[in-house]
């Protein structure tokens, strides 16, 4: 694999919900998109523009709180005011993903019902209206477990494999690579986190020189979620 490179898509603007964001990250100026570009989308946006934003109580801190129960399917640990809960993606994070962050004083932001499926239709209507083939990933932010800090992860994906699985090839060495499945999605979402971020009103990022074997069928929900019964934590 080169080099890569990773861009920042300044002017898409506010998004507001029934925007098309395959149309507002076209037009952007410095979106000059090429065959083989991996787009990451926060997914902050992808929820506005499919309206998933929902008032709350800007006079109370804790009004989201009752969101927080109806978007999980269990909830895992509770330390004061934080819950960490298992969305119905099977995602497991703080709140269900609900984010209070970015968005207009008394709303809250609910995750995407289907991460995946938003970042096929991204990708379909670029490909159909546009003529050019990129892959999608919608990305958030996450805490890991015995880890500070957070990281963009990704939470859905098209067009590109969402794990390379390496276990049969060899290392540096030569060596039998046996259990080695990387999360490719994860590390393009993180990497490109460092040019966009919370604070800098950047919501897109085109991350171009990715490995070519990489494109193809993925999905964050059926590759990355680990099934309950491989859990040892759960």
């Amino acid at each position: 694999m080169a080099d890569l490179e990773i861009i920042a898509i300044h002017d898409i603007g506010e998004v507001r919900p029934g925007d098309d964001l395959a149309e507002l990250i076209a037009a952007a100026e410095d979106a000059e998109l090429r065959d083989g570009d991996c787009l990451v989308i926060t997914q902050k946006v992808v929820s506005k523009a499919e309206g998933r934003l929902v008032d709350i109580d800007p006079d109370d801190p804790l009004s989201h709180k009752p969101l927080v129960e109806q978007e999980s399917v269990r909830i895992l640990r509770r330390r004061g005011e934080l819950i960490i809960s298992q969305t119905e993606h099977g995602f497991v994070c703080a709140n269900a993903g609900i984010d209070l962050s970015n968005v207009e004083r008394g709303q809250a932001a609910l995750l995407p019902v289907d991460s995946d499926r938003s970042a096929r239709g991204i990708r379909d209507r670029l490909r159909a209206r546009h003529g050019v083939d990129v892959a999608i990933i919608i990305s958030d932010t996450f805490g890991r477990p015995w880890r500070r800090g957070v990281t963009d992860v990704a939470i859905g994906c098209a067009g590109i494999q969402a794990v390379a699985d390496l276990r049969g090839t060899t290392d540096a060495l030569g060596r039998e690579l046996l259990v080695t499945e990387v999360a490719v999605v994860d590390e393009i979402a993180s990497a490109a986190d460092l040019v966009m971020g919370k604070a800098k009103g950047v919501a897109v990022a085109i991350v171009r020189g990715l490995e070519p074997t990489w494109f193809g069928r993925g999905s964050v929900v059926d590759e990355i979620v680990r099934d309950p019964a491989d859990d040892l934590f759960r």
